[in-house]
């Protein structure tokens, strides 16, 4: 694949151009238009002519027949990595949005619905989070068996949230076992976090090893860690992290054709495949930064042609928890967007901290 290094100096300055122009109006960028604006002293023909050699090197293309040209996704690839000038927010920009995304009592919901919305209103495009389903105190669980292999757990947060989930239990298994487990945990863990009662569990089960019996702490175990989200169950799971987004109608308000609309409605299928899209921002949760994928480079927005420009954010051990962004058409204001989301995204690492 070219890179912009291979280009010269004329190509690149004109590339850039093409590319800028088209993000601002969204139209094709003909060789008469960049005579007059490019910095360099070029004739329209001879801007034709690099053109038509960024044509070939799959860089622009051309929509109609002498209707000038666009960048291609791999034109836009080369002028993000290569060509963009991203800026920084001012002072006033990043006041406001703290203004609007911090304040006091507000919960960890609260901060990220707040985020996605100010992302949507200032990239006009929908502002979307992924983040962790946050551990609430527990107030009461209970087991139930339901056949020889399977239990319901019954879950009470002292929020007043009520959770049911069934899980597999040993072959065997006593009742008793069932009313063991429900009394053991009731009567040490009330008011603790899950994952504060799985750690006073492993300590338990090493120190006094004698007061539970194997099975009842496998039983133990299982219950906790099929709702709680365990290294060893629903960590990896990208459906154990909550998808919030705001702003999708902002997809619509620089409609320009059909086509344009018909892309849009594909991107809104898109977003209700919860899945494909959990599972690609879990992989930009593995990125430092910011991250920006282009239409076909992944999977789910292959028919939809668009970006989506995201970044994680994480806790006070600097472990990432979320990942926060934007996505919208592939003419995004990229420079623009990108210090935007990496601004919010320590924002809201900072606040839920």
């Amino acid at each position: 694949m070219v890179a912009v290094k291979d280009l010269n100096d004329r190509s690149r300055e004109i590339l850039r151009h093409v590319v800028e122009t088209y993000l601002e109006t969204g139209d094709p960028v003909g060789s008469r238009f960049l005579s007059r604006h490019l910095p360099l002293s070029l004739s329209a023909a001879s801007i034709r002519n690099v053109m038509s050699d960024l044509e070939a090197l799959g860089l622009l293309f051309s929509p109609h027949t002498s209707a000038g040209r666009v960048p291609t996704e791999a034109g836009l690839r080369m002028f993000v990595d290569g060509l963009l000038e991203i800026g920084d927010l001012s002072e006033d920009e990043r006041r406001s949005i703290e203004r609007q995304v911090a304040g006091q009592h507000k919960s960890v919901e609260d901060v990220l619905g707040e985020a996605t919305k100010m992302l949507s209103g200032l990239a006009h495009a929908a502002g979307f989070v992924l983040a962790p389903k946050y551990d609430a105190a527990l107030k009461h669980l209970e087991f139930v068996p339901v056949d020889r292999e399977r239990a319901l757990v019954v879950i009470v947060t002292e929020g007043g949230e009520v959770e049911n989930r069934v899980i597999e239990v040993p072959k065997g298994l006593p009742p008793s076992a069932l009313v063991e487990a429900t009394n053991y945990l009731n009567a040490r863990l009330r008011g603790k976090t899950f994952e504060e009662a799985k750690a006073i569990l492993a300590s338990e089960m090493e120190t006094q090893r004698a007061e539970l019996n194997e099975i009842t702490a496998r039983i133990v175990s299982s219950g906790l860690a099929s709702w709680s989200g365990s290294k060893t169950t629903q960590t990896d799971d990208p459906l154990s992290k909550s998808l919030i987004v705001h702003g999708r109608s902002r997809l619509l308000e620089d409609v320009h054709a059909m086509e344009d609309l018909e892309r849009v409605r594909l991107l809104f299928d898109d977003l209700e495949n919860k899945r494909d899209l959990v599972q690609l921002l879990g992989l930009a949760q593995q990125a430092d930064g910011v991250r920006i994928f282009i239409g076909s480079e992944n999977k789910l927005f292959s028919l939809s042609g668009s970006s989506l420009v995201v970044s994680p954010y994480m806790d006070k051990q600097q472990h990432v928890v979320g990942v926060l962004g934007v996505i919208g058409p592939t003419r995004l204001n990229y420079a623009r967007v990108i210090p935007m989301v990496d601004f919010t995204a320590k924002l809201v690492g900072r606040l839920i901290n």
